[in-house]
């Protein structure tokens, strides 16, 4: 078994063409026009609609952020093509999904919108989104997303050097800032009329902004390139280190609500907003509880099914409950090669090291104690909590921070460059509006 944090899906992507119904989200009869034709897939008309409406209901009350409609429909269904084109590469990069877990998947959705499998199906019915849709949305948004961390593995290396340097440099430890940026991007190896139309482009944004005529957000949603545009361009927290070298000195010298730019960068033209500015206290002492413990582990496999799992693993806990040895039953049955040796120890770690489902089960024993059946991922599983402790981990934390740090950093730049080079290399041709078309320019101010 080994220790990752595995990936939560707490939501569907608005622009996936699916979502989990809200109940004030308009019924759309579905369309089955084709909005776009993406190499050897399509985008339906109805897809694209959905996602609209997503759109509309995540500003509902601020609908003078949106642009246009014809322009919010551009924006959203360019997002649609890149989910298309992300999910053909992993397919043919061998990246797949089973039917457990996307069922799994499913019920963790379903949870986490307080309600069961059969009534999320009844809710999205009600909505005219078959049941079948909605999975291949949520297959489709793990594909991505694992793409996404292969991609990290593959080319994200943050050498330990990387790590000594910049805490070396770490002039403003403890402040963070919140950013929004627009992108104006710029292909591989522009010429220098791009770079000129470009620039052009990022200069008249910046003087809508300055006139007034529009706020940050408006703007982002109407013109950016970036990939979260539709989100008013919003980048959320970061620490010094996380910004890049080219604004991280002018960012420190902004006032709230300034904008900088634009300048330049890897990707393009790019304009940054200071939202805010907060104290992190990163030099507080940081402890954490780990737990010792052990497990046993039943995996659901073509030749052994769900129930057939499950009722293995009730057995095995019905035996030790009775007196039988942990460590004995789990070296005779687990099927964790892993740990199995060990009688099933898993020795030291924190509470979420094997994912949310583990953790929980082993805060919610004593020591000593056995928990519940329970399913993960992996399979069935019980839990024998051994010990509890107490470690402080703040240079060790500091460290995997800085490290995670330099590695979001990296991979925000090195992916929004493979996903312009997997766009420019597509055949991408738009059928929405009078005509069709096979470029897709971003709208200019």
């Amino acid at each position: 078994m080994t220790k990752t944090l595995p990936v939560v899906l707490a939501s569907l992507l608005a622009f996936s063409g699916v979502s989990v119904p809200v109940a004030a989200q308009q019924q759309v009869q579905p369309l089955d026009r084709i909005a776009a034709i993406v190499d050897e897939d399509v985008v339906l008309q109805s897809e694209l609609q959905r996602a609209v409406n997503n759109i509309k209901s995540q500003y509902a009350g601020r609908d003078n952020q949106l642009p246009p409609d014809a322009v919010l429909e551009r924006q959203v269904l360019e997002r649609l093509v890149l989910v298309k084109l992300q999910v053909a590469r992993a397919q043919s990069s061998g990246i797949r999904v089973g039917d457990e877990e996307l069922n799994h998947a499913i019920t963790g959705i379903a949870q986490q919108n307080g309600t069961t499998v059969d009534t999320l199906r009844q809710r999205l019915a009600q909505d005219g989104i078959s049941f079948e849709d909605f999975r291949k949305s949520v297959r489709d948004e793990i594909l991505v997303q694992r793409l996404r961390q292969s991609f990290a593995q593959s080319r994200i290396n943050v050498s330990e050097g990387e790590v000594d340097a910049a805490l070396a440099q770490q002039n403003a430890a403890g402040t963070q800032y919140h950013l929004a940026h627009i992108l104006v991007a710029l292909p591989e190896g522009a010429t220098a009329e791009q770079i000129s139309t470009g620039q052009s482009k990022a200069e008249g944004i910046k003087n809508l902004l300055d006139k007034g005529e529009l706020d940050f957000a408006a703007a982002a949603v109407r013109y950016s390139d970036s990939p979260n545009a539709l989100e008013g361009g919003d980048l959320g927290w970061r620490s010094a280190d996380e910004i890049p070298n080219a604004f991280s000195k002018a960012v420190r010298e902004l006032k709230p609500g300034a904008v900088l730019g634009p300048i330049r960068g890897p990707s393009g033209f790019q304009l940054l907003k200071l939202v805010e500015v907060r104290d992190s206290n990163a030099g507080d002492t940081h402890t954490v509880t780990e737990y010792h413990a052990r497990h046993i582990l039943v995996r659901v496999t073509d030749s052994q099914d769900d129930a057939a799992a499950k009722a293995k693993i009730e057995t095995l806990r019905a035996r030790i409950l009775g007196g039988a040895d942990f460590q004995t039953v789990a070296k005779e049955s687990s099927e964790d090669a892993n740990s199995r040796g060990q009688g099933g120890d898993l020795g030291w770690f924190p509470a979420d090291a094997f994912g949310p489902d583990f953790g929980k089960q082993v805060e919610s024993v004593e020591d000593g104690g056995v928990s519940p059946a329970f399913r993960t991922d992996a399979g069935w599983h019980i839990v024998q909590r051994v010990a509890t402790r107490q470690t402080d981990v703040s240079s060790e934390s500091q460290r995997a921070q800085m490290r995670e740090t330099i590695g979001r950093r990296k991979l925000e730049d090195e992916y929004n460059r493979f996903l312009q080079e997997l766009r420019g290399e597509a055949y991408v041709s738009f059928r929405i509006g009078d005509r069709a078309e096979n470029t897709a320019a971003p709208p200019q101010p």
